[in-house]
């Protein structure tokens, strides 16, 4: 059997987004991927299905594995011939023990690439505003561990030289001895009134910021609970923190928020709620599926010059019809002289990119108002295709009969089960992780209930956002309160009212 290949790379300081691209494209090609504590658990999901997975973290007070056991583990999996991809918090060479890896890695003469990542020296103080190098105060720093006992008979730290530095000083590791490196510095001449920054979680919802001074930190660090892992950043440019902080002032910032949208249509949720600062996990709780009997699409449009109007309620139901249009080779072309009604503007927009005309959009996005809108523009004997979801309400169809339409009822999609990760959903919830959870359907709230297998306790202190009213409605059967309905039913809408709902 061939020896397999080794890439050590670095997963950031927790922000899953600081991953490089090549980082990324090293997990999307292992066999194995072996993580630890401190790298996003987001990082996961670009692993390929049958990926191996296997966790080694490391805490203060609890070792997974020790080092030692790490190595022969990559060397093992390595000499099976697997691609391994080894997932360190940060940068692997700075203070990530990857240089022992790699020595692990020659000597079993198996072949291996480090792939760096950034190091949380440099970018946690920049989550938190504070810039390791500013012209008008320092032109250099220094990343010293944290972890050596600075009371120790031998020490590889210069005291005498960091405390007599003008360069800022970023001790990772450090909160155990935190007493120490402060009584240290201010023995060899760091004066006590020395800015200090505690930023603990950076770049991640719970990431916090204290500031304080020489003397006094390590009393304030313990009147308000900073614990590991945080990093301890000494120096006057911790000064420009009241001034530069951005982080920690936007809009969703300390939010870990749930998409439950199909995959294919999250993107645009997910993006909005991380470019306000907060944190987008995404659970398909659906996925759009054919409907179970497609004779009725198909005949559909056979009869289409026999419609005088087509009314289109989501997009899914737009892109559903015009794909099997296509199927049976047709186009808009058979579609002249219907009156299309979209029942919000992200349909109408899905309309106008197949160069389609709409003819009416109500003014509140739910099937109530389009049967309103169209009391007086549809005519009793007029004949309406409703192209729609197989699990639709019966409100529309209904209430236009009631006018003396006759109504094709459609299914052109039904929703089933998405391919969310249950256990990973439900791992989350019990360990208070998840903050808001956004519901834009019907679907997506049953489908959501039924990951949860019954334990609807799990959502206990999470503000759960719903679209609109009929969204609401159906979490309310399902026995959840929704905390912030949105105003307008549409994506724009819910990002405004979780906006609005991270100020109360």
């Amino acid at each position: 059997m061939s020896k397999g290949y080794v890439y050590l790379v670095g997963a950031g300081p927790g922000d899953p987004k600081l991953i490089t691209i090549k980082g990324s494209e090293c997990i999307a090609k292992a066999d194995v991927l072996v993580y630890d504590r401190l790298a996003s658990r987001r990082l996961l999901t670009l692993a390929r299905p049958d990926c191996e997975l296997i966790y080694v973290g490391k805490s203060p007070d609890r070792h997974t594995l020790r080092q030692e056991e790490i190595n022969q583990l990559i060397v093992d999996k390595g000499l099976e011939g697997k691609i391994v991809t080894r997932l360190k918090g940060g940068d692997p060479f700075v203070f990530g023990r990857g240089g022992e890896e790699a020595e692990a890695l020659l000597d079993a003469g198996i072949q291996f690439e480090v792939v760096p990542g950034i190091t949380s020296a440099i970018a946690v103080p920049a989550y938190a505003g504070i810039p390791v190098t500013h012209r008008d105060l320092t032109s250099s720093f220094a990343v010293i561990t944290g972890h050596e006992d600075p009371t120790k008979n031998e020490t590889s730290i210069h005291w005498n030289h960091l405390a007599l530095s003008h360069g800022t000083l970023v001790f990772l590791m450090g909160m155990e001895n935190l007493p120490l490196i402060a009584q240290k510095l201010m023995e060899n001449g760091k004066k006590p009134t020395t800015p200090v920054g505690i930023i603990q979680w950076g770049t991640r919802p719970e990431q916090r910021t204290l500031v304080g001074q020489l003397d006094t930190i390590a009393a304030a660090v313990k009147k308000e609970g900073f614990t590991n892992p945080s990093i301890i950043i000494v120096g006057e440019v911790v000064s420009l923190r009241e001034k530069l902080q951005w982080f920690e002032k936007r809009p969703l910032f300390g939010q870990r928020i749930v998409v439950t949208r199909a995959r294919h249509q999250a993107s645009e949720l997910s993006q909005a709620i991380e470019s306000l600062g907060g944190e987008a996990w995404e659970f398909p709780t659906i996925e759009i599926a054919p409907p179970s009997d497609k004779s009725h699409l198909v005949n559909a449009i056979d009869s289409l010059k026999t419609f005088d109007w087509l009314i289109f309620t989501s997009v899914n139901g737009v892109e559903e019809f015009s794909a099997e249009l296509k199927r049976q080779e047709r186009d808009v072309r058979d579609l002249v002289g219907l009156e299309i009604v979209a029942i919000g503007p992200a349909t109408q927009a899905a309309l106008d990119k197949k160069g389609l005309r709409v003819a009416f959009v109500p003014e509140e996005y739910r099937a109530e108002k389009i049967v309103e809108g169209l009391k007086d523009r549809v005519s009793a004997g007029q004949k309406v295709l409703l192209a729609r979801a197989e699990e639709a309400r019966d409100v529309l169809p209904e209430s236009l009969k009631a006018m003396g339409a006759e109504v094709w009822d459609v299914p052109v999609y039904r929703t089933v089960l998405g391919g969310a990760n249950r256990e990973e959903l439900q791992r989350l919830l019990r360990e208070k992780e998840i903050h808001a959870v956004t519901f834009t359907s019907s679907s997506t709230v049953r489908n959501f209930v039924n990951l949860l297998d019954g334990e609807v306790s799990l959502l206990n202190n999470v503000s759960l956002y719903s679209i609109g009213p009929i969204t609401s409605s159906t979490a309310r059967e399902l026995g959840l309160t929704i905390y912030k309905e949105a105003a307008q039913y549409t994506i724009g809408g819910l990002v405004e009212a979780l906006m609005e709902g991270n100020k109360t």
